[in-house]
């Protein structure tokens, strides 16, 4: 019996395409990444530390108190010191950021991103909130969803008698 892969195989890349994972390999190898301890103390230092998870996961895993949140497809032009809508803090390519995800994979990218804008300090925290959390670095949430009263089945009659 033929597998699914074997009966539909992938199909062939166009000439000088690389998968993801050469594209994370090329990210990375640029970046002075850091583990979230050393992460944590340039944080205390100065250093700007950028969430950029969707609101959905900042909910549900939590926060870093303090950390500035950017939201991954707006991050180039809040810090490109060139653009109109740069942030305050933007102020030149000097500035050191550490771009922050849940596991490190994406910050990676992001990081790579700002460097190519021309921020030369910028990085990422190896893997990422997840791993900030585990190493037990300040953290607030994760937030509660919060549900009306007249959702839950008792209030509104849906249990039955």
């Amino acid at each position: 019996m033929q597998t699914t892969a074997e009966h539909c195989p992938a199909p062939v890349p166009p000439p000088g395409s690389r998968g993801i994972d050469e594209i994370l390999a090329a990210a990375r190898a640029r970046l002075r990444r850091l583990d979230p301890e050393r992460a944590h103390l340039a944080y205390r230092a100065g250093a700007l530390l950028v969430d950029i998870r969707p609101a959905a996961q900042r909910a549900a895993h939590g926060v870093v108190p303090g950390s500035l949140t950017i939201e991954r497809n707006v991050l180039e032009w809040r810090f490109d010191p060139r653009c109109p809508a740069r942030l305050p803090q933007a102020v030149d390519y000097d500035v050191p950021v550490m771009i922050l995800c849940q596991e490190g994979y994406t910050s990676s990218l992001a990081a790579a991103a700002l460097q190519d804008v021309g921020l030369h300090l910028a990085t990422d925290v190896v893997g990422g909130f997840a791993a900030w959390r585990i190493a037990g670095l300040p953290a607030l949430g994760p937030t509660p969803l919060h549900t009306s009263p007249l959702a839950s089945p008792v209030k509104t009659g849906w249990a039955r008698r």
